[in-house]
């Protein structure tokens, strides 16, 4: 149903409204009809009394006594509140009828052996009638008493009461959807005035706040939300923005020694080895972007969802151990002693290749950033459930440690030129760490070194 909302608003008001009117009058006229037809029922219930004290029988025939109110107009007049009478024998022959019942005949079931009351008509006219079967001492029935009176009066007054319903019920429900439409619409002004607001923030306008309603109410929690959902866009363009130009200078870095590297080739020439030289750095920058590509790339697929961890049993010394050879080589060109203090019976729930990257970004950086002849301590602590990697190197200053895990982050720009990273992977190590839910925190002192401690879920 293709309806705007104050109509979608009014309709369903309307069809609540209409299903409860609907049930108040079914519960208004079954009380009335009951009311009216119990009334009646009795009326019926006093003539039987008064006919059935004036009947005799012997043991197999009804004897009828003339009674002087069986003159009454009531009885012999078809007018106003009538009264009719009838009784037949077993064999439904009519053995007495009122003087008012003329040659017509009542409805009965000769096999009803108990009060029954039913509704009929006798010349066009509504009555309601109760046939009783009529019992000699032994209780054997020997015919059937039936009773009507008009039931005109009760007929009417229902119908009436189905009539007007039947009326005025549309035009109250088409009143009430309008009504309730204009109502609608007041309600939600304030949204529309959000629309036209929000509508127009752009991405040059992004900083600009919804004026919040005075009261608080629905509305007012509905602006706040999308402020704070401007807010999280905005920091996120931000971000992206500071991505951009981040990832861009990166990536120019290499390209431009790149290309100043084979402008001063081409100038003249020059020996084999010269050329060689040359072209080695350029295999380097270009290396060099590779990664950086490659880990562009990474935090990509981590960021939109792409990549999903695994969670399987991951058995951490054997892991470790298959890493330590990738790391033998970088340990001994700066002198540094790896210790590795993990138990064999260590089993961590995770993502193995995940975790291969996490200690693997995390031991590199550590052989980068560490002190020559220094030490790198893995171990594992079986109170917190937790693996550290420390080192006894430079350190981080305090100021400089929320900010490790943002990317492109470095903590002393002075020293990118001279040791080559791109401050790309403790960002991916943290957003590994994240989507495993595996708690990692830092903790440094300038001169003592660091430490990365990461807290597995139990």
């Amino acid at each position: 149903m293709n309806l705007k909302f104050r109509n979608r608003i009014a309709f369903y008001t309307t069809l609540a409204v209409a299903l409860m009117t609907v049930l108040v009058f079914i519960i208004i006229y079954t009380v009335v009809h009951h009311t009216a037809y119990a009334h009646l029922d009795k009326d019926i219930l006093q003539e039987k009394e008064e006919v059935i004290n004036n009947l005799d029988w012997n043991s197999d025939s009804i004897i009828i006594h003339k009674m002087p109110e069986w003159d009454e107009a009531e009885h012999s007049k078809v007018e106003v509140n009538p009264t009719f009478l009838q009784i037949v024998d077993l064999k439904g022959k009519v053995i007495f009828h009122s003087s008012n019942l003329l040659h017509d005949q009542f409805l009965y079931g000769p096999d009803i052996d108990q009060d029954f009351f039913f509704n009929g008509e006798l010349s066009l006219q509504k009555i309601r009638l109760g046939q009783f079967p009529i019992r000699n001492d032994a209780g054997t029935i020997l015919g059937h008493l039936t009773i009507a009176i008009s039931r005109q009066e009760s007929y009417t007054v229902l119908h009436n009461l189905v009539l007007v319903f039947i009326i005025a019920f549309p035009f109250v429900l088409i009143i009430l959807f309008f009504a309730s439409s204009i109502a609608a619409a007041k309600a939600i002004v304030p949204l529309m005035q959000l629309i036209r607001t929000a509508s127009g923030i752009t991405d040059a306008s992004i900083g600009t706040r919804l004026n919040l309603p005075v009261h608080k109410d629905e509305f007012y929690d509905l602006t706040q939300t999308i402020n704070d959902l401007l807010g999280r866009i905005e920091e996120s363009m931000l971000r992206q923005k500071q991505f951009t130009s981040d990832a861009s200078h990166e990536i120019r870095t290499p390209l431009a020694a790149i290309r100043g590297t084979l402008e001063v080739l081409i100038r003249k020439q020059r020996e084999p080895a010269a050329y060689q030289e040359k072209i080695s750095g350029i295999i380097q920058q270009v290396d060099r972007l590779d990664r950086l590509l490659d880990q562009l790339l990474e935090l990509a697929r981590i960021e939109s969802g792409i990549t999903k961890p695994k969670h399987e049993p991951v058995p951490l010394a054997a892991l470790v151990s298959g890493l330590h050879t990738k790391w033998k080589d970088a340990v001994e060109v700066k002198g540094i002693s790896l210790s590795v203090r993990i138990p064999d019976d260590v089993i961590v729930t995770g993502d193995k290749l995940f975790l291969e990257i996490i200690l693997d970004n995390l031991v590199h950086n550590a052989i980068k950033y560490g002190k020559e002849q220094g030490h790198i301590f893995i171990d594992w602590d079986k109170g917190q459930g937790s693996l550290s990697v420390r080192d006894d190197g430079y350190g981080i200053p305090e100021e400089h440690l929320p900010n490790i895990f943002s990317r492109f982050y470095r903590v002393d720009p002075s020293r990118s030129s001279s040791i080559k990273g791109s401050g790309l992977g403790l960002s991916i190590v943290k957003k590994l760490a994240d989507l495993q839910s595996i708690a990692l925190v830092a903790h440094s002192k300038p001169g003592e070194g660091t430490v990365f401690t990461m807290s597995f879920p139990n």
